[in-house]
C-alpha cells in the first residue's frame, strides 16, 4: 500500500493503518532502532512505540513520506532509551562511538535546549545539502542511523580507511560551516 493511503487509513481513525505500516516500514524501523541500541527487544520496544506515536501524531500531521515520519519517531525514541541505558552505566558500543565522533563538532552544552537543537539541525541540514552525493549518504548513514564502520562498507563497497576518511572530512567541512554559522564549540 503506498504511503498516502496509509496516511488516509490514520486520518480515518481504521487500525489497519498500524498493521500496514508495520508491514511496510517495520524493518525500516527496527533496523534504525537496532543500530542505536543493539538489543533486538528495545528496538522492537521502540518500533511498537513508534506506532502508537504515528497514531497520536496523525491527525494532526498529514506526511508526505511515511517512512522518513516514522523513520524519525523511531529514532528520538531509539535515543531515548539510548540516554536512559548511557545515564545507568555507559557503553563503548557503535552508536555511543559515533555520537563521540560528532561530538567534536556540536556544541553540547546548547544542544540540550530545544530552540537551539532546532537552529544546529537546520545548519547541519543546510551542510548536507552542499555534500557530495556519497559523502552525504555516508554522514547520515553514520550519524543518522547509527550504521557501524563495518556495515557502511559494506553498503558502499568502499575500505574502511575510505569511510572513516569521509566521514573525518565530513565532520571538518561540518565544523568549519557551523563556525560561519556561528554555531561554534
Amino acid at each position: 500500500m503506498d504511503d498516502s493511503r496509509i496516511v488516509d487509513l490514520f486520518w480515518a481513525r481504521d487500525e489497519r493503518a498500524i498493521s500496514e505500516t508495520s508491514i511496510k516500514y517495520g524493518a525500516y524501523c527496527t533496523q534504525i532502532a537496532h543500530n542505536i541500541l543493539h538489543n533486538l527487544q528495545d528496538a522492537e520496544e521502540c518500533v511498537n512505540d513508534t506506532y502508537l506515536r504515528t497514531w497520536n501524531a496523525i491527525p494532526p500531521s498529514r506526511p508526505t513520506k511515511l517512512g522518513a515520519f516514522v523513520g524519525k519517531i523511531t529514532r528520538r525514541l531509539a535515543l531515548d532509551k539510548f540516554k536512559a541505558r548511557s545515564a545507568e552505566k555507559r557503553k563503548g558500543d557503535t552508536f555511543g562511538t559515533s555520537l563521540e565522533e560528532l561530538g567534536e563538532c556540536i556544541p553540547s552544552r546548547e544542544f540540550e535546549e530545544e530552540e537551539s537543537a532546532r537552529i544546529i539541525g537546520e545548519a547541519i541540514n543546510g551542510f548536507l545539502k552542499k555534500e557530495l552525493p556519497t559523502a552525504r549518504k555516508i554522514f547520515v548513514c553514520r550519524y543518522f542511523y547509527g550504521d557501524s564502520i563495518e556495515d557502511i562498507c559494506q553498503r558502499f563497497d568502499m575500505t574502511e580507511a575510505k569511510v572513516k576518511s569521509s566521514l573525518f572530512r565530513s565532520r571538518r567541512r561540518l565544523r568549519a560551516h557551523l563556525e560561519k554559522e556561528g554555531i561554534g564549540i
